[in-house]
């Protein structure tokens, strides 16, 4: 799942700077999907949600804090309504979206994770259906059934693990692809206004502001205090997992527009998956890679369809 909502395209591209381009846009992806993978190794050390994402935003807090100062001080004040837009959006988009991600990695695999996450614009185009009464096409049909019978083929695999805790993992990393698919929703128009780079960096600040006070809120300041490894891999959470993945796929759109960058993200499940075989055991199954043939299949399809 991308951080940045762009609604743009861009001329025709040189071959270098097109390859350019989606490299760019595949290590962002694989950057950003590896969080899942850190996440569970940090949950080894008996931390919870709360303060894993804590540590997360405390270790990126100042890179996006900076670029918001800067902002600031060369782009025009914001009016008072979008400053409100603003909070709303970095508490949905990227404080409860994460919240309820990390949450939901405490019962489920990684594979079954991304694969959940990668639904989003699934969801988008069913909200827009739904409540802004858009006409959904057989073609964009055809791709959501694909997407679903690989997330049903998944999950119904992963059940035997232990259905209860399977469940709920589940839906609550639902939950989070369908809050982020809202904050996408509503990024839409404020992206053209006041310029990606500037929304980010903003709702960022607002997402690690709420974070870190329900860390002080719900937990005594004494589980600051964590061993080394902790730390260490909080630091690759926050820079490698999540400021490194923001600026790299704004860097790729800007250079092969925002439907090439997010077709080269699709790589992001299948990489989850090798990651975790890799570095945390997690088999890989006939199954699995099926399913996730199956939602990459429909994302595609999705995103070849001009809206």
């Amino acid at each position: 799942m991308s951080k940045i909502a762009i609604d743009t395209s861009v001329a025709p591209v040189p071959r270098s700077a097109l390859l350019g381009g989606l490299a760019i846009a595949i290590a962002g992806a694989v950057l950003f999907s590896t969080k899942a993978v850190v996440a569970k190794l940090l949950y080894r050390y008996h931390i919870d949600a709360v303060t894993l994402i804590a540590f997360r935003m405390l270790f990126s807090l100042p890179v996006f804090a900076a670029v918001a100062i800067w902002k600031m001080r060369t782009q025009p004040p914001l009016s008072v309504a979008d400053r409100w837009r603003l909070v709303g959006l970095g508490l949905l988009g990227y404080y409860l979206s994460s919240y309820l991600d990390f949450l939901g990695l405490q019962y489920i695999s990684v594979g079954l994770e991304r694969l959940i996450l990668f639904l989003t614009p699934t969801f988008v185009l069913l909200i827009t259906a739904v409540f802004l009464k858009r006409r959904i096409h057989p073609a964009q049909w055809l791709a959501l059934g694909l997407s679903y019978c690989g997330i049903v083929l998944v999950f119904v695999h992963d059940l035997g693990a232990g259905a209860g805790s399977i469940v709920t993992g589940s839906l609550l990393v639902l939950g989070s692809a369908l809050a982020y698919a809202i904050y996408l929703l509503g990024t839409g128009e404020m992206v053209r206004r006041i310029g990606s780079l500037r929304l980010v960096a903003y709702a960022m600040c607002v997402s690690s502001a709420a974070c870190i006070a329900q860390f002080f809120i719900l937990r005594p300041a004494s589980m600051l205090v964590q061993p080394l490894q902790v730390y260490g891999l909080s630091l690759v959470n926050g820079i490698f997992c999540t400021i490194f993945p923001v600026f790299m796929t704004m860097a790729a759109v800007q250079r092969i527009g925002a439907a090439t960058a997010s077709q080269a993200g699709m790589i992001g499940p299948v990489s989850t998956l090798f990651l975790g075989w890799a570095l945390l055991g997690e088999p890989i199954t006939t199954v699995q890679m099926a399913g996730t043939g199956l939602v990459l299949a429909g994302i595609y399809m999705l995103s070849l369809k001009k809206t």
